[in-house]
């Protein structure tokens, strides 16, 4: 049970001298890469930069006890930090001290949803929201952090509240572009790219960092015109409960809501990714719990909802991490800097921010994916778009929650059409498949083997009756029986049941007989308590659909 609740009582007993000396230099590595990435993702969240670090100081202190993913880094993303301060505004009215207040507050309803969704057992919560969905949620949200950093890229003022303002305003402020910033953020992202191929997984943005904070303290480009992060606050964060009330603020739950599903979702996907290629299986339940008390934890040192974002726990990975004991080292080197150099980082530029999260975000714009969507089913590439549409007009919350109703209403389409399928045997077996899609099956005179490819619901059955009527018009009235396939079927509800019981009755009228066939067990137990056993006879799971066939045959003869 402990080892159920606190994961690292299982994986600590085997710990040695050379999973420390990986895992320290992990952690080692991705504070280096955690702390420059952590400072850009607090400015799009609408937040003084200390709280970006905030995030992966104490959230990963908490993940490493109850994790169950080895190499999973927790910390701000740049989806969650862009819903955060899009969202914020709104509610903050200009005010920094709320805007914080509410971030915070955020991250600990993420923490009581997430322990009460643990305790109800709602790990498949994560499948309402499709992969597909993800893909365009994804590229909207990369088109639109790109849309809010190009000003800091160009030294530009920028502004705008959507998308096409957004894009206006730029266009409009292109003319007053400060060269010498646009160059120095352009150098920044070019070291940046040329230094992922060149050094894959290393913390290349420290380095520029450090190097952009020596220029602009020692030479006269800090009379250029550059905006700088400013003194950060010296010491560790203080802990104390949001003092700003749900009450207080119209839709703090929607968008506490909202980080949840992403950061579950994105926490979930890296996790089994790294899972699978370390050779180990998470725990989607667990993953629930830390989560909640991770971001617990945040909210109490003034931070914003944090998640497992891949890029990070690639780097981690990457770096050699054997076990969640890296995400200790890693906060211990952040502890250190925030106590003891945080005054050097006074002077870095917020040009080289954002350089670094335009980088970043390149992963969230999946090309590859859009093409293959498009050439296999159009239909979700349709709910791609619309998504990364819904996220760019609407924003990131709206944009998503669109994408999942319209996702939700191709289902229920789908599902109220179902496939009838049609069988005939295949020659010299005694299997039956689907004779549209194998027309040289053969076809068994006077009788008619219907497989309902869906459970059989109220919504449906119309659907369902219709095509089987319409199969016995066409072949003009030569069917004398009707056999129903219903391995297919999961489940039937009560109007499902009694269709088949009008269905028996309009056949007989018809002098064709109707039998059921490999009933599941839960059907069987449907079926029986409308008493249809009185019509059908006993229904059993013992039937196959080649019984039926030979007794329809015997009784022609």
């Amino acid at each position: 049970m402990a080892s159920k609740l606190l994961p690292v009582t299982d994986w600590i007993k085997e710990y040695n001298i050379k999973s420390f000396k990986s895992d320290s230099l992990a952690g080692l590595t991705l504070a280096a890469y955690g702390i420059p990435v952590s400072l850009a993702y607090a400015t799009l969240a609408g937040l003084p930069p200390q709280y970006g670090i905030y995030g992966y100081l104490i959230g990963g202190i908490f993940y490493a006890a109850l994790g169950t993913c080895k190499q999973l880094a927790i910390g701000p993303t740049s989806a969650i930090s862009l819903l955060v301060g899009t969202t914020i505004a709104g509610m903050a009215h200009g005010n920094l001290q709320r805007w914080c207040e509410i971030a915070s507050l955020t991250a600990l309803v993420f923490a009581v949803m997430a322990i009460i969704a643990y305790l109800l057992r709602l790990s498949g919560i994560i499948n309402f929201i499709s992969e597909t969905v993800l893909v365009g949620f994804k590229a909207g949200a990369a088109i639109t952090i790109g849309l809010t950093q190009l000003p800091k890229l160009f030294g530009v003022q920028g502004g705008g509240n959507n998308f096409i303002e957004r894009i206006v305003t730029i266009f409009q402020q292109i003319p007053e572009m400060n060269t010498i910033v646009f160059i120095f953020g352009i150098s920044a992202i070019i070291l940046l790219i040329v230094g992922e191929k060149m050094a894959p997984g290393r913390p290349i943005a420290i380095l520029i960092v450090i190097l952009s904070i020596i220029l602009i303290s020692t030479t006269s480009l800090a009379h250029c015109g550059f905006k700088t992060v400013g003194v950060l606050p010296t010491g560790l964060p203080k802990l104390y409960l949001p003092s700003i009330k749900i009450r207080d603020v119209d839709g703090v739950l929607p968008l506490a809501m909202a980080c949840f599903l992403l950061s579950y979702i994105e926490s979930i996907s890296a996790g089994r990714t790294l899972a699978q290629k370390n050779g180990y299986v998470i725990d989607p339940r667990q993953e629930l719990l830390a989560l909640g008390i991770a971001n617990a934890a945040v909210a109490l040192g003034q931070g914003y909802p944090v998640a497992g974002g891949l890029s990070q726990s690639a780097v981690n990975d990457t770096a050699g991490a054997k076990t969640p004991l890296s995400l200790l080292f890693c906060s211990a080197a952040i502890a250190i800097c925030l106590l003891f150099l945080s005054g050097y980082i006074q002077n870095l530029p917020t040009v080289i921010l954002a350089s670094i999260v335009l980088v970043a975000i390149r992963g969230l714009f999946d090309i590859k994916e859009m093409k293959y969507l498009y050439k296999i089913n159009k239909q979700e590439f349709s709910v791609a778009m619309i998504a990364l549409v819904g996220v760019l007009i609407w924003g990131i919350l709206a944009g998503v929650l669109v994408a999942a109703m319209v996702t939700l209403l191709l289902l229920l389409k789908a599902a109220s059409k179902p496939n009838v399928a049609f069988l005939g045997r295949i020659h010299g077996t005694r299997i039956y498949t689907d004779m549209a899609r194998h027309p040289d099956n053969e076809k068994i005179e006077n009788v008619l083997i219907v497989r309902i490819e869906s459970s059989i619901y109220y919504f449906n059955v119309e659907y369902i009756k219709e095509k089987i009527l319409e199969k016995i018009y066409l072949e003009q009235d030569s069917i004398k029986t009707v056999i129903l396939d219903l391995n297919s079927s999961p489940r039937i509800d009560i109007a499902g049941a009694r269709f088949l019981k009008q269905l028996f009755v309009d056949l007989k009228a018809r002098n064709i007989n109707l039998n059921i066939a490999e009933a599941r067990a839960e059907v069987r137990d449907s079926l029986r308590s409308e008493n249809l056993e009185t019509l059908f006879g006993h229904i059993s799971r013992s039937v196959s659909v080649d019984d039926l066939v030979v007794r329809a045959i015997q009784n022609k003869q």
